[in-house]
């Protein structure tokens, strides 16, 4: 699905979209520095019916999020340089353990996904518009 946004509360009607679609527990997030990963990542989880305070997780890696569903897990792969350092940090067992994870710059542990269906969501800014891609 192709959505064109051009203000932030539109990113709401794109999570509640997501949501009702989603058939994976692994949602992986493609972007930009500034594309609106995380401000996606804060209304999907607002649709969610977490009431926790959503922020990058940058520098932290992973972020864990609590809805009536179950624990949610937010990673930034960005700084992550090897398979090896995604392992160490315990990827795995965050995702064997979350009812849904949010995957920010997946690349580094895409491979090991390969076999595992996830969702993917990709955000292109142009201007003040998003071009966002679901599938």
């Amino acid at each position: 699905m192709k959505f064109v946004i051009s203000q932030e509360e539109e990113w709401r009607g794109v999570a509640s979209y997501v949501l009702d679609h989603l058939r994976s527990n692994i949602l992986l997030l493609r972007g930009d520095l500034g594309a609106g990963k995380t401000t996606f990542t804060r209304y999907l989880l607002e649709a969610l019916g977490s009431g926790d305070e959503v922020s990058s997780p940058t520098y932290a890696i992973v972020n864990e999020y609590l809805c009536p569903k179950g624990k949610i897990y937010h990673f930034d792969l960005y700084r992550i340089k090897s398979l090896e350092e995604a392992l160490d940090i315990g990827i795995e067992e965050y995702l064997d353990r979350a009812c849904l994870s949010v995957i920010e710059w997946p690349d580094i542990y895409e491979e090991e996904l390969s076999e595992t269906f996830c969702h993917e969501m990709t955000i292109e800014k142009k201007g003040k518009e998003r071009m966002i891609i679901f599938k």
